[in-house]
């Protein structure tokens, strides 16, 4: 994973996150190739032939990605007007709740979620599920934004860093109509700590293989070591556990 984490693909990132709402296709389909990257990067044995489930698909964007490396896609998404905002086929998505996965234990080679944990008020619920559907020796990632990183208000930007409640007033006074992440509804605020303690949590049956900043080139990777500076600098947190 290191070798891909350069300078040049965190600017393209962070630029591409612009356009989140005004062009979403642009915004998820960059983020679905580098996401389909990522994980080939960290799984052992490869993307062809492996089963991969989503949670938190949302419009689909990811399924041609992974599709493309020779994986068997899956995904799952509680809320049907996510489902179909980008107007995708949906091939493989099934409609339900990250805390209630509905499959079996031990029937995914990788559980995926990507940025999704700040959007669920329930996120280490969710994360335990993932756990459980993955088959020994397979791998869960869990990616997600960091509140008190610059990217924590979403579309509400830095005025999230006054409160969360009083951002998403600020943002309905501006634009006439509430932010699509409304702050205690669909948008939580969640730390690198508590996902570094979840994965802690959870080594009575895997193991933490790596925990780094998505969004930032590998040489910058040492503000996970710092508690305080971690939650501001390193936007999203990914952590990458091995089932045994």
């Amino acid at each position: 994973m290191r070798t891909l984490a350069t300078l040049r693909r965190a600017a393209g990132l962070l630029n591409d996150f612009r356009f989140e709402q005004s062009d979403p296709a642009r915004f998820y389909g960059s983020l679905a190739r580098d996401t389909a990257d990522m994980v080939e990067a960290l799984t052992p044995d490869g993307l062809d032939g492996a089963v991969i489930l989503d949670v938190g698909g949302g419009p689909g964007y990811f399924a041609d990605a992974f599709d493309s490396r020779g994986a068997h896609y899956l995904a799952v998404e509680p809320d049907p007007t996510e489902m179909h905002a980008g107007g995708l086929e949906h091939r493989g998505t099934v409609r339900a709740s990250g805390q209630r996965l509905p499959f079996a234990d031990g029937s995914m080679d990788v559980t995926l979620s990507s940025n999704v944990v700040e959007h669920t008020s329930a996120p280490w619920e969710m994360c335990d599920e993932m756990v459980r559907v993955t088959r020994p020796g397979g791998i869960v990632i869990v990616s997600y934004t960091l509140w008190w990183g610059p990217f924590g208000g979403h579309e509400m930007g830095l005025t999230h860093y006054a409160g969360g409640h009083r951002a998403a007033r600020w943002y309905t006074r501006r634009h006439g109509h509430p932010p699509k992440n409304l702050y205690g509804t669909s948008l939580f605020a969640v730390t690198a700590t508590q996902g570094l303690r979840w994965a802690e949590s959870r080594s009575d049956t895997t193991t933490l293989i790596a925990a780094f900043p998505r969004y930032l080139p590998s040489w910058m990777w040492w503000v996970l070591r710092v508690p305080a500076l971690r939650e501001v600098l390193s936007t999203n947190l990914v952590v990458v556990l091995q089932k045994r």
